[in-house]
């Protein structure tokens, strides 16, 4: 699918584009809150300053996607391959990320405030900054990822595999 197909499809009030082909399409600021791209694939895509807010993503392909700064605001992304995606100062408030794939990716800056990462793999991810307060990360994989300067208050970190983990320094001195 091409984006002036997608873009002319939603603009008529179509919100179902599950399974869609949309790998390295460029959706820089596009407004697709509500968007159902389920199974989609959305590989190397640049969505940069995207509103996705309320999105279904889940099971989505997306890995190298390019998200920097998007708004990703009570998105569904359970399951999504976000492998190697740039998902820097992006918010993912009260984003559900349930088993999601973000190995290597990078969440730098980005707000998590009160997101469901249950049992999603961040191995290696770089959370350095990031706003996690409130969030749920029960079994997450953080082993090697970089949470120095991250907010964790009231974070459930529970289960969570932390070897090698960059943690807060104010955590570490608590």
């Amino acid at each position: 699918m091409d984006v002036d197909a997608l873009w002319q499809q939603y603009t008529a009030g179509e919100r179902d584009f599950s399974r869609a082909e949309l790998s390295k399409v460029n959706l820089t600021g596009a407004k697709l809150s509500g968007i159902n791209l389920i199974r989609a694939n959305l590989s190397q895509a640049i969505l940069r300053g995207a509103n996705l807010s309320g999105a279904f993503l889940i099971v989505a392909k997306m890995n190298g996607v390019d998200l920097q700064g998007a708004t990703l605001i009570i998105a569904n992304l359970s399951g999504a391959d976000l492998k190697d995606a740039n998902l820097s100062i992006a918010n993912l408030s009260e984003a559900v990320l349930t088993g999601t794939l973000l190995q290597k990716a990078n969440l730098s800056g980005a707000c998590l405030q009160g997101a469901i990462l249950a049992g999603a793999n961040l191995n290696e991810a770089d959370l350095q900054g990031a706003d996690l307060r409130g969030a749920n990360l029960y079994g997450a994989d953080l082993r090697k990822a970089n949470l120095s300067s991250a907010n964790l208050n009231r974070a459930n970190l529970r289960g969570a595999k932390l070897e090698k983990t960059i943690m807060p320094v104010d955590i570490l001195h608590a």
